[in-house]
């Protein structure tokens, strides 16, 4: 499936992302778990998760995304569950590619994969008193990214990268399963205004791209980003890239457990700012958590007319 996603690029035409597919299970009346988020819905509730995919893929996207993002080898690692992850990220593999079948599609199926940690209590941040030495970190995220290698993604999509180390050695290990590797980056501002990495203020949000730039990714991607700070994202991705640029904002915020789904952006002023961000060279458009259907098919209408 994924020399269709290449001949896009190739052409420098316009790629569909899907939605958020956590968030979007949890709207649908999925329990959420305060120790791993949306993962356990692969097998507590497969038929949503495969729903969920069949309606981005009715809504116009190229690529749809299996719910591997909360199965964090850290996370899963910290509750004394790696084996749980590699077959719940099976699983959710094969989720993915039923939807894919039952609508008669040559979407392609990427694998995401994250840094996240234990979350704190009621808000969007990691702890970050959990760690890993290097060494321990690099052998679990190639554990993760050789196990959806296997599964048969078409490719792999690092997720939430906001950090010059936990994301650095993730998306090595990405890179090493010859896979095409797409790297979202994450950014929020400071308190004094810096544009810094999600949940990561150390990390200037310009040394987070310049540090993953540096792997040779196939595409950059601004995701989980305000839609307000993406545009001034999308500049400092632009001056360590100039290869194939995604954007998928998030809308809402994390109260963990649960997305909230307060000022969602509507589709049609979704498009309106994904339209600028096509001036600034982006050329992949989708959305992150609390974006849904109704806003890839706004979308999708835009962009595939």
């Amino acid at each position: 499936m994924y020399k269709n996603i290449q001949k896009k690029l190739d052409l420098g035409q316009t790629i569909i992302l899907d939605g958020g597919t956590g968030t979007d299970i949890q709207r649908r009346g999925v329990p959420m778990s305060g120790e791993t988020w949306c993962a356990d819905a692969n097998l507590t509730h497969p038929g949503t998760v495969q729903a969920v995919h069949e309606d981005y893929i009715a809504a116009g996207a190229d690529i749809i995304i299996a719910n591997t993002f909360a199965t964090s080898a850290l996370l899963f690692n910290n509750l004394k569950r790696d084996e749980d992850l590699l077959e719940i990220d099976r699983v959710a593999v094969k989720i993915a590619r039923t939807a894919v079948a039952a609508k008669n599609s040559q979407v392609a199926v990427a694998g995401s994969i994250s840094t996240m940690r234990p979350m704190v209590t009621g808000s969007d941040r990691n702890n970050l008193g959990v760690s890993w030495p290097e060494a321990e970190a690099r052998r679990l995220f190639q554990r993760k990214a050789d196990n959806l290698a296997r599964t048969g993604v078409d490719l792999i999509m690092m997720e939430l990268m906001r950090d010059c180390d936990y994301a650095l050695w993730a998306t090595e290990a990405a890179m090493k399963t010859g896979l095409p590797v797409w790297i979202g980056v994450s950014a929020e501002r400071r308190d004094d205004g810096a544009l810094v990495g999600f949940g990561r203020p150390e990390f200037l949000f310009e040394d987070v791209v310049k540090t993953l730039a540096a792997t040779k990714p196939a595409v950059i991607s601004v995701m989980h980003t305000s839609a307000n700070d993406t545009a001034a994202a999308i500049d400092v991705v632009r001056r360590h890239w100039d290869g194939p640029l995604g954007t998928y904002p998030e809308s809402g915020y994390f109260k963990s457990p649960d997305w909230v789904f307060v000022d969602v952006i509507p589709p049609l002023l979704l498009v309106e700012h994904s339209r600028m961000w096509e001036t600034q060279g982006a050329s992949i458009f989708g959305g992150c958590c609390g974006i849904g259907p109704d806003h890839i098919a706004a979308l999708s209408k835009e962009f595939k007319a």
